[in-house]
């Protein structure tokens, strides 16, 4: 053993291990603090800390090449989807098999691609990664979205055509002419279709796509408003009709604020099941009247 510096002998007892002094959680159980002194317990009580705040939630975001991949593939797909059904239309083929072709041919190669990038930069689960889940109180927010939505439409629609801004519905050219000949028909699977295709395809294929991997995209690049923005106008770009001309200001006006509506929902819940419903609720409504003026 060595001698101590100061030539005292050393002491046979390690020196006190035991907790510093200061205010800890009471040991009995009381809902306050007890100041502890190195060595016992003391009278002196306080009330306990509030807890520290929970860290922020990061909205998931996704890497910036999903974003690219997705807008070019969903464009070229769709005019892709135009071009194939313009060149069939004349063959006389039933109106389910036309649309199952649009459906394919427009939203696919779309699929494909979120497949891919969610086993290329994200977990490998599509759903998870893109944000489609649903619970049951979506039945309530659903409809919720969908009325904010169509109120803040209506108000850019009716300004739109207040200042003079072109303006044509996308169900204003074709549908309606079409639509009577099927009521006229009484061609069930038509509608069928038509109601499957608007109403089921589209909303869960597009929320993917542009409240899924456009904005979590977006999202890994800039600040939440502008990108709820740029997938706003993207999403209403989606909807260009060569046929309306210059007609389509106003509906691109239109739809992209649909579009925004449904992003500022999809980022405040963190998940698309919310306005997949919304977007069925508007496209349902749309075909529903739709068929009811070619009745």
């Amino acid at each position: 053993m060595l001698p101590h510096p100061t030539g005292r002998r050393p002491t046979l007892f390690p020196p006190p291990t035991g907790a510093r002094a200061g205010w800890y959680p009471d040991p009995y159980g009381q809902p306050f603090a007890r100041y502890y002194d190195g060595y016992r317990w003391s009278p002196y009580t306080a009330p306990l800390p509030p807890p520290p705040p929970p860290p922020p939630v990061e909205h998931p975001s996704l890497p910036f090449p999903v974003v690219i991949g997705a807008v070019a593939i969903l464009a070229g797909s769709l005019i892709g989807s135009r071009f194939l059904l313009d060149a069939l239309i004349d063959r006389d083929w039933p109106v389910p098999v036309l649309m199952a072709v649009s459906v394919v041919v427009g939203y696919a190669p779309s699929v494909a691609w979120l497949w891919y990038a969610s086993r290329r930069w994200g977990s490998g689960r599509p759903f998870a990664d893109l944000g489609v889940s649903f619970r049951w109180v979506d039945l309530a927010w659903g409809p919720l979205i969908w009325l904010a939505t169509i109120a803040a439409m209506g108000i850019v629609l009716n300004t739109a055509k207040a200042v003079g801004i072109p303006y044509r519905g996308n169900l204003d050219l074709d549908l309606i002419d079409g639509l009577s000949t099927v009521v006229a028909d009484v061609n069930r699977t038509a509608v069928v279709s038509l109601v499957v295709s608007a109403v089921i395809c589209a909303p869960v294929v597009e929320e993917a796509i542009f409240r899924g991997a456009v904005l979590r995209g977006l999202l890994s690049k800039m600040p939440a408003i502008p990108a709820i923005g740029v997938q706003g106008v993207l999403f209403g770009s989606a909807h260009f009709n060569p046929d309306f001309g210059r007609d389509n200001i106003g509906l691109l006006l239109v739809l992209s604020v649909s579009g925004i509506g449904f992003g500022v929902a999809s980022y405040l819940l963190r998940r698309v099941g919310p306005t997949i419903i919304a977007h069925a609720v508007m496209n349902g409504v749309a075909v529903s009247v739709a068929i009811a003026q070619a009745s």
